[in-house]
């Protein structure tokens, strides 16, 4: 399997968990930025008279 030798399956499970969690840090990087530029919005709308 790819040359990876005995360890294979952990390794691709190491690469797999990794990529889930790189996934996961973009997604919330996403939402996190979208619910920050409803709250500057908000606070705009508020400043003008």
């Amino acid at each position: 399997m790819l040359g990876l030798g005995p360890h294979a399956d952990f390794i691709l499970g190491a690469y797999a968990f990794s990529g889930l969690v790189m996934a996961g840090l973009v997604l919330n990087a996403i939402r996190d930025r979208r619910a920050q530029e409803r709250a500057l919005a908000d606070l705009q709308r508020r400043d003008r008279p």
